[in-house]
């Protein structure tokens, strides 16, 4: 019989024992615990939502970055069309001017060479006169220049008719 006073006892001061911690410590455990669980969902929760933020972020980000390719192309293209449209226009202003300085060139020239020439022909002139000179100096025939002379004469009055 001791055993079953002894294992009532045991079973009594099991029961008070499990009473007496549901009512002390049951419900602060279960609050803290459940406090816990619930600061563990909120973390979660935020965790996902910050998940789903990031990848929308990301998205954003990738699409902002095709539209800077996009506009960087853009830009590029009309740069490279004005460039060559500038290049167009600086080749047809070096050719303008390059042919009004052809054209300059040879007009230069053409004066030049319009020089020379009546320098020549002054030279030339100077020099059949001198020639002339030397010769008529050493060839002096009064007589003869007379008869060229009349002859000249002559034929300039028929010629003209006076």
């Amino acid at each position: 019989m001791h055993i079953d006073i002894t294992l009532l006892v045991q079973i009594v001061a099991f029961i008070a024992f499990v009473l007496f911690v549901r009512w002390k410590l049951w419900s602060p455990v279960t609050n803290v615990l459940s406090q816990r669980q619930k600061r563990i969902a909120d973390s979660l929760a935020v965790a996902e939502r910050g998940r789903r933020e990031s990848e929308l972020a990301s998205k954003r980000a990738r699409e902002l970055l095709r539209d800077a390719h996009k506009q960087a192309e853009e830009i590029i293209a009309k740069a490279q069309l004005q460039a060559s449209r500038l290049i167009d226009e600086a080749k047809a202003t070096a050719r303008e001017e390059g042919q009004r300085i052809v054209a300059s060139s040879r007009a230069e020239v053409t004066q030049m060479v319009n020089r020379a020439r009546l320098e020549l022909q002054g030279e030339v002139a100077d020099l059949a006169i001198a020639g002339a000179r030397k010769i008529l100096r050493r060839e002096i025939d009064m007589q003869r220049h007379d008869d060229v002379l009349g002859d000249l004469l002559d034929n300039f009055y028929r010629k003209t008719g006076t």
